[in-house]
């Protein structure tokens, strides 16, 4: 990285160049997995995205199964845009990972500029703000998952960037913290940092009351639909996975020793080219508190208050991807403190090639990494939960009566009715989520007629009973001592 002030007036527009950057990347993760086995998503649940999207498209329904309202879907607004792809017969590949790349380029782009209007001396030949935010591999990953994460990380950082320069569009930020809630309920948690650093920059009380006012009326014209949206279809105010998803880990969670769970959310953190930018995420948060710029340490505190939150209900499993979104504005502070010190005039040289290189070095590294291991994770969705449904549509009876922990692409690929024993679309199981005995019960009086569900997962429910198919990865490739398994559940069946 060569620290020049001059800008040419032949260079090519940065944006393109991020834009090009980005393409690469993304492409490199998916050719990667087709060449180590086939193109596919990492997550099962961007599947539920897909049948919920899929349906809107062709049915217009907000429904998983056919018929039957639910909001089983966090993202709605993601879940739209998909939709869009089905209008167009481009859904679920080519559209969903088009969305991706203009999740990442749009985040690279914005970073960029944020790095050259906070950052006096940045004035780079080329973007090196925007090609690290478009590299490094959580936010990489993230654009090739077919979730919404990137969307949301990306108004995270839109709106704490406008907090760290001082802007006073408060009806603009109250919107922003609104239309968060349409991508993941969590980003509720804006109006935190919106509000204090409203408080602390004005200077009288009619301001103070002026600038909540436009923040509440702007966050409440997306808010309180949001609300009835959910309210009309599960009759809760969030969607069920906010509940779900919590009464599943959380027993199991808080029992793991504190250490261990610290770890769990270290490694996210710590395994990434992020750890070269600590030292710069130290001193431009260093120079912010001595500058009192309330924006930052708003930022700063909402991190941290974001992390604790999730810290408290779920661990940080597939590769952190409930944290990925507040990572962008981690990086920015690493990048802003890095390039602060790289173009100002008491540089190092001698530190300055070290750290750029050193960066550029496991961007690349992490990047070969995270696209190998991006189609390991591909390779066990496809062999795992879609191997498993294309066995399930060719075997079972389409009006047999599912009970499926993992519903992503079984709700996909078959049109059977489903119980689902993790709460997404079955809210009624939740109060006994981990509780075999009432599973069982509840099972037993649906009259389901088949288990789907990993060998490892349930071992109550599966005792006894005889496997009908199990899907055929190979464990040495993949980090997971089960496989998913099909069982009759109900005795009449045989």
């Amino acid at each position: 990285m060569v620290r020049d002030s001059t800008v040419s007036n032949l260079r090519v527009d940065p944006r393109l160049l991020i834009a090009a950057a980005a393409l690469v990347v993304v492409l490199t993760y998916i050719l990667t997995s087709a060449m180590i086995f086939r193109i596919g998503f990492p997550l099962d649940d961007a599947w539920i995205h897909f049948t919920y999207a899929r349906n809107v498209a062709e049915y217009g329904e907000w429904a998983f199964r056919l018929g039957e309202q639910s909001a089983a879907s966090t993202a709605p607004l993601w879940t739209l845009m998909i939709a869009i792809g089905y209008f167009l017969g481009l859904a679920p590949y080519i559209w969903t990972f088009f969305l991706g790349w203009l999740c990442l380029t749009l985040i690279g782009i914005y970073a960029e500029d944020v790095a050259q209007q906070l950052v006096n001396s940045y004035r780079p030949r080329l973007p090196w703000v925007g090609f690290f935010f478009v590299t490094v591999w959580h936010l990489a990953w993230s654009a090739v998952s077919g979730m919404e994460t990137l969307l949301h990380g990306y108004i995270l950082l839109l709106t704490l960037s406008l907090l760290i320069s001082g802007s006073r569009r408060y009806l603009t930020l109250g919107l922003l913290a609104g239309i968060s809630v349409w991508v993941r309920p969590d980003g509720l948690t804006l109006l935190g940092p919106i509000v204090f650093t409203a408080v602390l920059i004005e200077k009288t009380a009619k301001q103070r009351n002026d600038a909540l006012l436009k923040i509440l009326i702007g966050f409440g014209a997306l808010f309180v639909p949001y609300l009835l949206f959910n309210l009309a279809l599960s009759g809760t105010p969030m969607p069920n996975t906010f509940y779900a998803k919590q009464a599943e880990y959380q027993e199991y969670w808080l029992s793991q020793p504190f250490i261990a769970r610290t770890g769990n959310y270290l490694n996210p953190l710590l395994a990434s080219p992020f750890v070269v930018l600590i030292p710069g995420a130290v001193l431009w948060l260093a120079k912010a508190i001595r500058a009192r710029s309330w924006g930052t340490v708003a930022g700063a505190i909402w991190f941290a208050g974001y992390i604790a939150i999730y810290f408290m209900r779920l661990p940080a499993y597939q590769h952190g991807r409930y944290i990925i979104p507040a990572l962008p504005i981690l990086y920015l502070w690493g990048m802003l403190g890095m390039m602060d010190y790289i173009f100002s005039a008491k540089a190092n040289q001698r530190v300055v090639m070290l750290w750029g290189s050193l960066l550029g070095a496991l961007c690349l590294l992490f990047t070969v990494l995270a696209a190998r291991q991006n189609a390991y994770d591909v390779y066990w969705i496809e062999t795992e939960m879609v191997g498993t449904a294309e066995w399930v549509q060719q075997n079972v009876p389409p009006d047999a009566l599912l009970a499926v922990h993992d519903i992503g692409a079984l709700g996909y690929y078959v049109p059977n009715p489903m119980i689902d024993l993790a709460g997404l679309i079955t809210p009624d199981v939740v109060p006994f989520i981990r509780d075999s005995k009432g599973l069982t019960d509840y099972l037993n009086e649906q009259s389901a007629d088949y288990l789907i569900v990993f060998s490892d997962q349930y071992p109550s429910l599966i005792a006894g009973r005889r496997s009908l198919f199990s899907s055929g990865s190979r464990f040495d490739l993949l980090q997971f001592d089960g496989h998913i398994e099909v069982y009759r559940w109900r005795e009449e069946l045989k």
